[in-house]
């Protein structure tokens, strides 16, 4: 059967109206399905009893369920979510103050092996559907409301998976939260963070993209780059340089780096000076990173002076800085460490 979650609000009113429906009712039924977030056609209870059982033989609503929940000391939560066919997904709600931060996957593990992150050691399995890309927000938006009394505010793409290596699902589901049947949530409310695809990055500009966009830069030296992150043999760094002045001058939007610092690696003052040059091209911003230790690398995290020479000199140079402060640590929720221990490929029923 159809998943209904697939069909517009034009093919349910036809389906509707073939049945002998009131076409009125497609109205509530896509209320429920992406306002709402029905777990059932049960949960319909805006249409009749008769309506929902039409629904029930025609069409599956499938869903993702949470397998567990895991809270930090500091309130981030990390949430594991199974999907129909038994894989699993992790996701992050970051409180701050009176805002909450959702980190939403985009694919079942990620096929670029970054040297330092836990989710590539997974390898890849599949794509995340636009759906399911949804209904992860649908749920962490659930969850922040009842736990923090208030619903998402930010939503970022930077969870397992390389989004602009799913892009037609990705940018469906941003299509979905920003739209008036979906949450209605601002474009400038959701980030999408890529490893820097440069064909992909010019897409977004041609397609009119007017989300924020986030790059893992993490080195301004091709040959460190390429150590790091496999990704840069094939897009190095000019063709990067040259992706994101495309998108800016297309956008006019300023794209945010995220410089993981890595001790001995790329923290030095010349990594500095090479990151300044990189960034002078076109107005942007440097988001530092501190390192968080996992079991599978053998990278260590810079010390506190040397990330304070680094970042005051990019601050010397009149960049924009700032520092992320880590948080979920002590639950494996922090950048890098997604599906750190706790995920294998599936989850035994």
């Amino acid at each position: 059967m159809i998943e209904i979650k697939r069909l517009s609000k034009q093919d349910i009113i036809s389906f509707l109206i073939a049945h002998g429906e009131k076409k009125s009712r497609a109205t509530h039924i896509f209320d429920s399905l992406w306002k709402k977030g029905v777990s059932s056609f049960e949960e319909m209870t805006t249409i009749p009893v008769e309506t929902r059982n039409l629904l029930k033989e025609h069409f599956e609503l499938q869903n993702l369920t949470i397998n567990f929940k895991k809270e930090s000391s500091d309130k981030t939560l990390k949430i594991t979510f199974r999907l129909i066919d038994g894989c699993v997904i992790e996701g992050v709600i970051i409180p701050s103050l009176e805002r909450t931060t959702a980190c939403i996957s985009s694919q079942v593990g990620c096929a670029l092996a970054c040297s330092f992150c836990a989710t590539g050691k997974m390898g890849f399995i599949r794509n995340l559907s636009y759906i399911e890309i949804y209904d992860q927000v649908m749920l962490l938006n659930r969850i922040s409301n009842e736990k923090f009394g208030h619903p998402l505010n930010n939503i970022v793409m930077m969870g397992m998976g390389e989004p602009l290596m799913n892009y037609e699902n990705v940018m469906k589901s941003i299509e979905c939260l920003t739209s008036n049947w979906g949450l209605a949530m601002s474009h400038n409310r959701i980030t999408v963070s890529t490893v820097g695809i440069s064909e992909k990055i010019k897409q977004l500009a041609d397609d009119g993209f007017n989300g924020n966009l986030a790059i893992s830069l993490h080195s301004a030296d091709n040959d460190i780059r390429s150590k790091l992150m496999k990704v840069n043999k094939t897009n190095n760094l000019t063709d990067l340089s040259d992706a994101i002045l495309y998108f800016h001058k297309k956008t006019r939007k300023k794209v945010t780096f995220e410089y993981l610092l890595l001790q001995g690696i790329n923290d030095s003052l010349d990594d500095a000076k090479k990151l300044v040059m990189f960034c002078n091209v076109f107005p942007c911003k440097i988001n530092i990173i501190t390192y968080n230790n996992n079991e599978q690398t053998s990278y260590q995290r810079t010390t506190d002076k040397q990330r304070q020479d680094f970042v005051a000199y990019l601050v010397s140079q009149k960049m924009i800085v700032t520092l992320r402060a880590s948080k979920g640590l002590d639950i494996d929720a922090a950048c890098g460490q997604l599906a750190g221990k706790q995920i294998s490929k599936r989850i035994s029923t």
